[in-house]
């Protein structure tokens, strides 16, 4: 069986980063590789080149890693590490956070590949909630 698709949750907040990984190991198996990069190394609000790279890495089982970045600055950080480690099978995902991790999560832990994980994420974002 091939490794699962990792997720990266790239947030200002560690609190946010981590909440919505619980959340996420609420409806996926354990074996799923989900890895967070929350806030700044002091503990603070921002993003840290030095934790997304190591997020990427621990969420990079072989099939492909999708990070999702909250807002801002998260994308710019997120979008450097990935320049910087130059790993092409790690994907930069434009998607709302909760929803685009819930979906990529969902997709990724059903088996699927590095394309279709990204375009779940891609297409929460026109999900209905009502």
């Amino acid at each position: 069986m091939n490794p699962p698709v990792g997720i990266v949750l790239v947030s200002h907040s560690h609190r946010l980063a981590e909440g919505l990984r619980d959340l996420l190991a609420q409806l996926v198996p354990d074996t799923l590789p989900l890895a967070t990069a929350g806030g700044t190394e002091d503990g603070g609000i921002g993003t840290s080149h030095d934790l997304v790279a190591a997020a990427v890495r621990r969420a990079d089982g072989g099939a492909g890693v999708v990070v999702i970045p909250d807002l801002g600055s998260a994308v710019l950080t997120a979008r450097t590490v990935l320049a910087d480690l130059d790993r092409p099978q790690a994907v930069l995902v434009d998607a709302p956070f909760v929803e685009g991790a819930v979906a990529a999560a969902m997709t990724a832990s059903a088996g699927a590949g590095l394309a279709e994980v990204v375009a779940a994420a891609h297409a929460a974002r026109g999900a209905d909630k009502f």
